[in-house]
């Protein structure tokens, strides 16, 4: 028999989220069935939607996330011993699943093999640059806001996974990119290691100002990440026609926010404006894995990771990443 550790959830979040809101159990699993497999994690995903996903996860239940796993028993023909699957199995060491719905865990859609072509970087990176990170930036900047050559981008949230994609993938298309997020040191990774044009550091900046100094002609295209008074700062700074892709909003997560309305500027701007949950483009999704690792294997594309050691550590992680601790991509290596 196996024992599973899982991580789940014991009272809701108020504010920022304690260790005592969760609770670290062990379960013994039963034998697998026809059908099904047994994985192990070797790498956890620890991301904002989590906390903005919490107030409707049922009590008792394995808190919520996506995990880099390797297959080490099976009765799955489509899942031998020694593939790597990702999953949407939550905060456990050890999953029983099946190839259409997930077993033990019991969301969610089926384990996605990871990609070949990315096979040869670190398995990690199928949460991040390769994974769900990397699609969210590839199609929800692209497909969203349609960015054209020569336009000003602004990415809020600019040093997380996702922002930092993003504000990559814009140079590639040629536009000019100003990256917002919350310390000197992150921004000087931005713009000397990926090829920001502009940082502005929102705890010892004036957001509006430091938009005009760097933005004189407009705003064309903003990803942001974390709503609030620095979306609205933004907004109020877009030329006419421009586009918005709200992918988060982290900084209403955990607290209350006041923000001038941007409802006026939506309208007198003629801006589009649309959310998006990545799994809208789910039948393109090795589209999306196979450019990034074609950019980053082209050197196009840089990625850095927070990693945090020891599953007893992922609550940390976790806390960490909403704090802005975090430079690039949160993983857990279990």
């Amino acid at each position: 028999m196996v024992k599973a550790k899982i991580f789940i959830l014991a009272k809701h979040f108020d504010g920022y989220p304690k260790e005592t809101d969760l609770k670290l159990i062990e379960e013994e699993l039963p034998p697998i069935k026809n059908g099904e497999f047994l994985t192990e994690a070797v790498y956890l995903s620890v991301d904002p939607y989590m906390r903005a996903y919490e107030p409707g996860l049922p009590l008792g239940e394995p808190f919520i996330g996506s995990q880099v796993a390797k297959v080490i028993e099976s009765k799955h023909p489509k899942y031998p011993v020694g593939t790597y699957v990702i999953g949407q199995f939550g905060w456990r060491t050890h999953t029983i699943a099946s190839g259409d719905i997930l077993g033990i865990v019991g969301r969610g859609r089926a384990p996605q093999l990871v990609v070949k072509q990315a096979l040869d970087l670190p398995l990690s990176v199928a949460l991040g640059a390769a994974g769900m990170v990397g699609n969210s930036a590839y199609f929800g900047f692209l497909e969203i806001c349609k960015p054209k050559a020569g336009e000003t981008v602004v990415v809020s949230g600019a040093a997380g996974g996702v922002g930092s994609q993003v504000g990559q993938i814009a140079k590639i298309k040629g536009c000019k990119v100003i990256g917002i997020a919350g310390s000197d040191e992150k921004g000087k990774w931005l713009v000397e290691e990926l090829g920001f044009d502009h940082f502005i550091n929102y705890k010892t900046e004036n957001v509006d100002e430091a938009l005009k100094q760097h933005a004189p002609e407009g705003i064309d295209c903003y990803f942001d990440n974390v709503g609030g008074a620095i979306s609205s700062s933004v907004i109020y700074q877009m030329n006419k026609f421009g586009r918005v892709s709200v992918c988060g909003a982290i900084s209403g997560y955990n607290e209350k926010v006041r923000a001038k309305s941007i409802y006026k500027q939506l309208v007198s701007k003629e801006l589009l404006m649309e959310g998006f949950l990545v799994t809208k483009w789910g039948d393109r999704w090795n589209e999306g894995v196979i450019q990034n690792v074609k950019w980053i294997k082209e050197g196009k594309l840089k990625y850095r990771e927070q990693v945090t050691v020891g599953f007893e550590n992922t609550f940390k992680a976790f806390l960490d990443m909403l704090k802005g601790v975090n430079t690039g991509k949160s993983v857990v290596k279990v």
